[in-house]
This record gives structure tokens, sequence and C-alpha cells, in this order.
């Protein structure tokens, strides 16, 4: 039985959901956001909270079980309050820059890196170090965070590269002189 699968899902008083069929649909302050139920999985909304049981104890529906709640549970909270990745560059000469929905990075490289960010995906600079990433869609912004970061990971000797606002880096010592 799954621990998360069983828990129930409480829905804030400014966000509505909705369920047509074997869809959910999540709407709030900052957008809607659908997402298709398996089949194996059943899903009830009472007053103010969501409910999510097994069809049968197959093993595909234990593993969908908690998957599920999880992925419900990130839409209600996408959609009443925005996920955000932050992300920090480090070294001599990088540098970001914003313009609508494109972002440039300057990292070392002979050519200035662009991103284009995906629907219902925002970028923030400030000081030109710090990236925001911002979304209602836990799984894009996520994804997004993590493919700017693999443009330059940070390196262990000098620390150099773009890292998670909260990631800590190993620092190796280097070379010893005699």
């Amino acid at each position: 039985m799954s621990r998360i699968g069983k828990l129930l899902i409480n829905i804030p008083s400014e966000v509505n959901v909705e369920l047509q069929d074997q869809e959910i649909i999540v709407k709030g302050r900052h957008g809607e956001l659908t997402h298709q139920i398996p089949m194996e999985i059943l899903v009830s909304i009472e007053e103010s909270s969501i409910h999510i049981t097994k069809v049968s104890d197959s093993r595909i529906a234990r593993q969908k079980h908690g998957l599920t709640r999880s992925l419900i549970n990130n839409m209600i909270i996408g959609v009443s309050k925005k996920f955000n990745r932050q992300l920090q560059m480090v070294g001599v000469g990088y540098r970001s820059q914003v313009s609508g929905n494109t972002l440039t990075l300057n990292v070392g490289y002979s050519h200035p890196v662009i991103f284009v960010s995906p629907p219902g995906v925002e970028f923030k600079v400030e000081a030109n170090t710090n990236i925001f990433v911002s979304g209602i869609n836990k799984e894009k912004v996520g994804l997004l965070a993590s493919q700017i970061r693999s443009i330059r990971p940070p390196e262990p000797y000098k620390g150099k590269g773009i890292r998670y606002m909260d990631e800590k880096v190993l620092r190796k010592a280097g070379k010893s002189g005699k």
C-alpha cells in the first residue's frame, strides 16, 4: 500500500478542481493545468479534498497510485503559488540577460548560449549572475533549470560554473607544491 497515495490532498479556496471522465482540470490564479488519470486509479473530489484510490491491487495500479497523487498535488501547488528554481553563475565574465522569453548566457564559450522558454515558464535575472526560473508546471521548471545548469556545471577546483542557489560544490585541493 502506498503511503503517499493514501494521503488526502487539500484544495485551497482559490483553486478550482474539476473531474471530467479520466481527466482532472485544476484552475488557479496563475493558470490552468490538466492531467490524464490512468485507468487503474479512481479520483474522488469531496468538499475541500481529493481522495485517490486504486481500482485493483495489480502491480501497475500500485505503481501509479502514489505517482498520481503527487502529480495532482503538484498541480494544485503550481496554480496557487508558482514553482521556482534559482541558479547562480560563478566565474569571471559570466553573465546572463533576458529579453522577452529568451535567456542569453555568456559562460566562457566563443558564442552566447540562448534558451527560449516554453509556454508557462518565465525567466528573471538579477545582478547579471542570478537566474530565476518560475512557472506553474514543476516538471517544466525543473527540466529547464537542469538544462541551463548542464551548459557549464560547477567544476571542483575553482567552483566556476552554473549551480543551483542551495547547491554545495565539493572542492578539490589541486596540485601540491614541493
